[in-house]
């Protein structure tokens, strides 16, 4: 699909229109100003509802927020209070077992990370229109074009393409046609946010013979409580706020025999077992993220966590083909990567479902479940599939590499202009090239693709456990922080990781074909203007 041009002069309202302003919605509108795309978010609601489903996300969601420079904006400084204690389905266990894995942020309101969101969408030049309700759409081999409701009545918008970041019921995605199966709903399930009802804490859930019942203090005198009963038929709610607290204290009373009506909620919420995900991620013109992709039952923060992922290994693709530079098939990648990635998400929700809310049949279950996680190997498994960092895309060229596909953990460098870190050098969302063998050739391969690819020569400081990086002397990384190239030393190969052998491998024989031809899937032809001081490295001096 060849490019177009998307000035307003074209008629073009943006180059790419995002329809939903939750966290994936703002997430993906960041992500396409980095790449330097126009991008108009169109949401349906006037104003932020206030409410927050979420407490949290994954250890995965934090590092992508943590490569934008997000982190310290969520009020906990530089890093964010983390839980090492998890579950899978109901069965606790230390996450901390796989290295660098955790349960996730904790205590976080997904109305925070919204705000967060939105202020940096916001400072990157994304036009964000509240109160535009998506009713429909067409596309051509051109441009899409969506019709929005709004405050001053309805309006046409034209775009190069257009995003459904809109929830599990995404009218973007039914009006473009997009196949959605699944297994439909079981059960009905509350949420709610309750006043004065003095509950004891019970963080993991309590199962009961009426259903399983959970509760965790928000403030004082506030708790969230999850009410899951037994039998309880799903309902179509397509109004959050359809669901009473009479409904909610009445399920609760139920289940645990406690009375909680004389108290009250901030609001309630009402959730189901529904397990769908799209066919395909794109549709020509037409792309899903998030919910509007896949649903799932909510289980340890995965589906916001999840949600954000999507976006950021779309968002600097989208840009780059709206901006021109994009090679043949980038696009198809987002869907290639990232479908993979929903199958496993709704594999693993509804396997936990099973464990969790299932009655005496899923006692033998629970029972096996708890045996196996008494060994290690099945801890980090199981740790890595919730948190996502077990995520490694099938890159060619990777097979033989552990790096390759998976993201570069963060890692702090020394170079001739201080100290920085793998992370902070993602900041800016550009690809990077680590020179880390203070190499001319590995410099000089990538200077044609300096306006989207920076190059940095230096060192990795030493870390304690796996050093993943030992013996490799070039790593190339996409924006979305996964490697997609690494040159090893001379004898060394990808089992030297964090062995003496790797580490002392000679530094010689950089692959520079294989670095270009990564460099031209990835970021596609080199510019015309390549003029660049031979050896010359971003980190402002020449090779040390």
């Amino acid at each position: 699909m060849s490019a177009v041009t998307t000035t307003p002069e074209a008629g073009f309202d943006a180059d790419v229109i995002v329809v939903g302003a939750g966290p994936t919605g703002l997430m993906l509108a960041g992500e396409l100003r980095l790449g330097g795309a126009r991008v108009l978010v169109a949401e349906r609601l006037e104003r932020p509802t206030g409410q927050s489903r979420g407490l949290g996300f994954t250890a995965r969601a934090m590092e992508v927020f943590d490569q934008r420079g997000l982190l310290p904006r969520f009020g906990q400084g530089e890093t964010l209070e983390t839980s090492p204690m998890g579950h899978f389905g109901g069965v606790q266990f230390d996450y901390t077992v796989l290295e660098g894995a955790h349960f996730g942020a904790r205590g976080i309101p997904q109305y925070t990370t919204e705000s967060v969101l939105e202020e940096w969408a916001t400072e990157l030049g994304a036009d964000i229109r509240r109160g535009w309700e998506f009713t429909g759409l067409d596309q051509d081999d051109d441009a899409v074009e969506i019709t929005v409701r709004t405050p001053e009545g309805e309006r046409r918008l034209r775009a190069a393409y257009v995003v459904g970041c809109d929830g599990g019921h995404s009218p973007v995605r039914k009006a473009a046609g997009f196949d959605f199966p699944g297994t439909p709903a079981t059960r009905e399930m509350y949420l709610a946010d309750v006043v004065g009802c003095g509950l004891k804490p019970r963080f993991l859930g309590e199962r009961l013979p009426e259903g399983m019942v959970m509760a965790a203090p928000l403030a004082e005198g506030v708790d969230r409580i999850i009410v899951c009963p037994h039998g309880t038929p799903p309902r179509d709610r397509r109004d959050a706020q359809a669901v009473s607290f009479a409904e909610v204290a009445a399920a609760w009373q139920r289940i645990t025999g406690e009375d909680i009506s004389g108290g009250s909620a901030e609001w309630v919420s009402s959730f189901t077992d529904t397990t769908r995900q799209a066919t395909e991620y794109r549709r020509g013109r037409v792309l899903l993220v998030g919910d509007a992709a896949h649903i799932h039952l909510p289980a340890g923060g995965q589906g916001l966590s999840t949600g954000v992922q999507d976006a950021a290994n779309l968002g600097w693709k989208l840009a780059a083909v709206v901006r021109g530079t994009a090679p043949d098939g980038l696009l198809d990648t987002y869907h290639g990567e990232r479908h993979p990635v929903g199958q496993r998400l709704l594999m693993n929700t509804r396997a936990q479902g099973t464990v969790f809310l299932g009655g005496e049949e899923s006692d033998p279950l629970r029972e096996l479940f708890t045996e196996l996680l008494a060994y290690d190997d099945v801890k980090r498994h199981l740790a890595g599939v919730v948190s996502g960092l077990d995520i490694r895309y099938e890159l060619a060229g990777g097979a033989d590499d552990p790096l390759v596909g998976a993201r570069l953990a963060h890692r702090a460098l020394t170079t001739a202009a201080g100290e920085t870190s793998t992370t902070r050098l993602l900041h800016a969302g550009q690809g990077v090239l680590l020179d880390l063998a203070d190499d001319p050739a590995v410099r000089d391969a990538a200077a044609a693709w300096k306006d989207r690819v920076v190059t940095v020569t230096g060192a990795p400081l030493p870390v304690e456990g796996t050093d993943v990086l030992a013996g490799v002397t070039a790593v190339l990384v996409r924006p979305d922080g996964h490697v997609a190239w690494t040159a090893r030393a001379a004898g060394a190969d990808a089992s030297d990781a964090g062995t003496e052998a790797g580490a002392a491998a000679s530094l010689a024989g950089t692959d520079a074909e294989g670095l270009g031809a990564s460099l031209r899937r990835w970021f596609g032809e080199p510019a015309s203007d390549a003029s660049v001081t031979p050896g010359a490295s971003a980190d402002g001096g020449a090779a040390r």
